[in-house]
């Protein structure tokens, strides 16, 4: 019998931007954001943002392997992110917002390295891709409600409306085949 869901965990700087990604995107059955790479159960969204929790800010991604492969998944995530910038993303900093592949398998795991290979091999980046490919050990923690659909939520608040809404809209014209 065919397997019908598959989850990627994947932090690509602030959960808002790579949550708002993801969303469009035809085969993904759910997003949500949450925090995972931390020694603390249940950290709090201020305890993450001060970079003393050791977790980075996800999303954790449910998809249809049927629509959409685990591979895609990746390619779209390195194209949505600067995965060559080490524990930062524009004025996003600290390893809070690292880039990294959180993964449930070994076959995902295997899968990770091979498309970082395949970029850094293609030089599609300036640098190469410093992407952490961890397991992820159970230490998922789903954040806080009010951080569920943020950019959905409130398109014109300032981040959202400076950074996520670019991001959102190179993704689009980028993967447009990709869309819902």
């Amino acid at each position: 019998m065919e397997q019908k869901e598959e989850i990627a965990t994947l932090g690509g700087g602030c959960f808002w931007c790579t949550e708002a990604v993801f969303l469009g995107v035809r085969g993904v059955l759910d997003v949500e954001s949450g925090y995972a790479g931390g020694h603390i159960d249940h950290p709090s969204y201020e305890a993450v943002c001060n970079g003393t929790t050791g977790h980075a800010e996800v999303v954790r991604v449910t998809f249809d392997p049927a629509q959409i492969s685990y591979r895609d998944i990746l390619r779209i995530f390195f194209a949505t992110h600067d995965p060559t910038s080490l524990n930062r993303q524009g004025n996003d900093v600290g390893t809070q917002y690292r880039s990294v592949v959180f993964t449930h398998t070994d076959e995902q795991a295997r899968v990770a390295h091979e498309v970082i290979g395949e970029l850094n091999e293609e030089g599609v980046f300036d640098g190469p891709v410093v992407t952490q490919v961890e397991a992820l050990a159970g230490n998922y923690f789903r954040a806080e409600a009010y951080h569920q659909d943020y950019y959905a939520k409130h398109p014109n608040q300032g981040y959202c409306a400076y950074v996520v809404a670019p991001k959102v809209a190179k993704f689009r014209k980028q993967f447009a085949s990709r869309l819902r």
